[in-house]
């Protein structure tokens, strides 16, 4: 009796020290991932204001739903059809004179004689005017608020975008995003462009271009411009309309695009400058 005692004893609290051991472990490898997706997580703080700018365009949680993004540009006649990967930014971009893209390593162009663009320079440039505000909660940015811009009787507020030594092809690239002081909507973009400074350059006070924002249309829950019209500039503001370019045939999707539409075509040649 006493030896069927001590068997059971044993047996019993053996389960017990298994099932408490069992217990530790898990909890150490829940407490272990816990620790690795916070630590793989980047959380970036933006200003409060620029965050409700975010919402009255359809909020950040919406559009980082988003995989996709294509429309058609429209400038004097002609036609730009463009498609970009929201997640890494490969992009191809197509008109009459040039075939032109980003596979996610190299950039490369098919063109005719009559192109004059530089490819890398181009890359993602009318995409990221066209997806204010949202390109501008990317990482590597630095934010400050600026003087507001009095523009027809409205009141715009401003905030400085720059980036971090090593984002993009041009780092030294800023932005100022206004936005209507009444509704949170984005009004204005001013951008300088540094891509092909020297350095004399480089060393002079910003000159800054102009675009106006105030033609906004829904797409999937995200708020997008149908126009972006351009200022001529007087004393580094804007003075009166240069020229504007619509957007149609917008399709924004959860939906991700195959590989092969971003990568180099027959004909195309890998552009390195």
């Amino acid at each position: 009796m006493n030896q069927s005692y001590h068997l059971y004893d044993y047996f019993f609290n053996k389960k017990i020290y298994m099932r408490t051991f069992i217990v530790l472990i898990v909890s150490i490898l829940i407490i272990s991932c816990e620790q690795s997706v916070t630590e793989n997580t980047t959380t970036i703080e933006y200003p409060k204001n620029l965050q409700a700018v975010f919402e009255k365009h359809g909020g950040l949680t919406q559009w980082n739903k988003m995989n996709t993004l294509s429309y058609i540009v429209n400038k004097d006649g002609k036609t730009e059809s463009q498609i970009v990967d929201l997640k890494n930014r490969r992009e191809r971009i197509e008109s009459e004179m040039f075939k032109t893209g980003f596979d996610g390593k190299n950039y490369w162009l098919e063109a005719d004689t009559t192109y004059k663009g530089n490819a890398i320079f181009y890359h993602n440039l009318m995409f990221y005017f066209y997806a204010m505000p949202f390109v501008l909660a990317d990482e590597g940015i630095n934010y400050e608020m600026v003087d507001t811009l009095e523009f027809d009787g409205q009141t715009n507020i401003g905030i400085r975008v720059t980036y971090d030594s090593n984002i993009g092809v041009s780092p030294e690239d800023e932005y100022i995003l206004y936005y209507d002081s009444e509704t949170n909507q984005m009004s204005w973009l001013a951008y300088t462009v540094t891509y092909f400074n020297t350095e004399d350059e480089e060393k002079k006070a910003p000159k800054y271009g102009w675009i106006r924002y105030n033609d906004w249309k829904e797409f999937n829950g995200v708020v997008l411009p149908n126009s972006l019209t351009w200022y001529k500039t007087e004393n580094n503001k804007p003075l009166e309309v240069r020229n504007t370019r619509t957007f149609t045939e917008v399709e924004i999707t959860e939906a991700e695009t195959v590989d092969s539409v971003f990568e180099k075509t027959e004909n195309a040649e890998i552009v390195t400058e």
